[in-house]
């Protein structure tokens, strides 16, 4: 197979993926290339991906390299499983992959999760009207999670926010997406200069998560992103595809999270697993949330529990004025009526999520989310568990005799109430 890498500058403008400006070193590649003289040359491909800027750039068409092969085909070759809605299951290696997320690095296709794009002049403060976090106060370059509610605050969904140059990008749950668009849609009013666009069958998004993610982001000439705040991103060029890399894994404020157009997703995908990362399908992927503690749509987060209540203080803001479900929350704040909270809980035995937890004889919630440990071993869940009992320790007991341990799960573990700073 002949191969090979034509270098030139390329200034692109307002594409879905990425709306902002680019220079970048395009490596354009051919499965075969039959040269004038009949002969044909073959050159190592050499990976280049560097940061890239608005500044000396050239105006060129870009168009992204051709597609060697769709990501799940290539993922379905080396012996993953791919549902029919083009989910990646599994890579028959859960273990191996829990592991890895614990002591090496992992890399998840969630391309499945949807991916939002808003634009327009008014769209900053369009979502800052619409969500709980305070937009006004992020520049270009930042990002955070936030959260949709109903207007009596109730959880529709989680959204992790990156703001862009020219529009923000929102990543939300499969189930969510088109819901959250509709709605985003109805508050548009005849003067907003609001746009919302579905960009998600466009793009693929990829999570690096695990101690070793620093390493592999090094070798990639990603390290100026280790160490910088959750929901920081840059661009870059990768294979002479657009690229953007932001701090934090969804499930964790460690790790990465990358998102690229479909011509890229293949290289980026084999170059990860060349570098050491293990692959990890939605299985597993749905096993380390649950642990991890991140709640779900249609598990934690329905129109059954409020946003206080899921304890999801760091996407939330009391001070920024005026915005959906503001009212709900500011009373419950204000007296005190946070009456359950979302906790932890180690199980004796298998349980069925929408069992009632009881203690002392008394109902005290109720089981939404269960999943078993590494190499089946252990049972975990989540469920919302009244305030007054849920103290770490306490043991509760699941459906009619299974026993489960109050214990603290990381994602919830970091959340701090939000600070009464004006500017919070």
């Amino acid at each position: 197979m002949a191969m090979m890498g034509i270098d030139c500058v390329s200034h692109i403008t307002n594409t879905a993926l990425l709306p902002c400006l680019y220079n970048a070193t395009v490596r354009i590649r051919h499965r075969s290339l039959r040269l004038r003289n009949g002969g044909s040359q073959q050159r190592m491909f050499q990976l280049r991906l560097r940061c890239v800027s608005a500044s000396d750039s050239l105006q060129f068409d870009f168009s992204p390299p051709p597609i060697d092969h769709d990501l799940h085909d290539t993922i379905s070759v080396a012996g993953g499983k791919v549902s029919e809605d083009g989910i990646v299951e599994s890579f028959d290696n859960d273990d191996e992959a829990l592991d890895a997320f614990d002591n090496g690095v992992v890399v998840v296709d969630l391309s499945h999760f949807g991916r939002i794009r808003v634009s327009g002049d008014d769209r900053l403060q369009f979502l800052h009207n619409q969500t709980t976090a305070n937009f006004e106060c992020l520049n270009e370059g930042q990002g955070c999670d936030t959260v949709f509610v109903t207007p009596t605050a109730r959880t529709i969904d989680i959204a992790h926010a990156w703001i862009m140059k020219n529009a923000i990008m929102l990543t939300v749950s499969p189930t969510t997406c088109q819901s959250i668009i509709e709605m985003l849609n109805k508050y548009i009013f005849f003067a907003d200069k609001v746009e919302i666009k579905d960009i998600t069958k466009q793009t693929c998004l990829f999570a690096l998560a695990g101690p070793k993610s620093n390493q592999i982001m090094t070798k990639l000439n990603l390290g100026d992103l280790i160490g910088q705040p959750y929901g920081t991103h840059k661009h870059y060029s990768f294979d002479g595809t657009p690229i953007t890399v932001g701090v934090g894994s969804l499930i964790s404020d460690e790790g990465f999270t990358m998102l690229m157009s479909q011509g890229g997703a293949v290289s980026l995908w084999k170059t990860l697993l060349s570098e050491g990362a293990i692959p990890m399908g939605s299985v597993a992927w749905e096993k380390l949330r649950i642990t991890q503690g991140r709640p779900a749509p249609e598990r934690e987060l329905s129109k059954e529990f409020n946003v206080l209540e899921a304890g999801l203080w760091n996407s939330i803001s009391l001070n920024k004025g005026c915005y959906k479900g503001l009212e709900t929350i500011a009373r419950l704040m204000t007296y005190d009526g946070i009456k359950q909270r979302l906790c932890g809980l180690n199980l004796s035995a298998p349980a069925e999520p929408g069992s009632t937890i009881t203690f002392d004889g008394k109902k005290v919630g109720k089981l939404t989310s269960y999943t078993t440990g590494k190499n089946g071993s252990g049972h975990f869940g989540l469920g919302y568990i009244k305030k007054q009992a849920a103290s770490i320790g306490n043991t509760m007991i699941i459906g009619e005799d299974i026993s489960g341990i109050v214990s603290e799960v990381p994602y919830l573990a970091r959340q701090h109430p939000p600070s009464t700073n004006p500017s919070s």
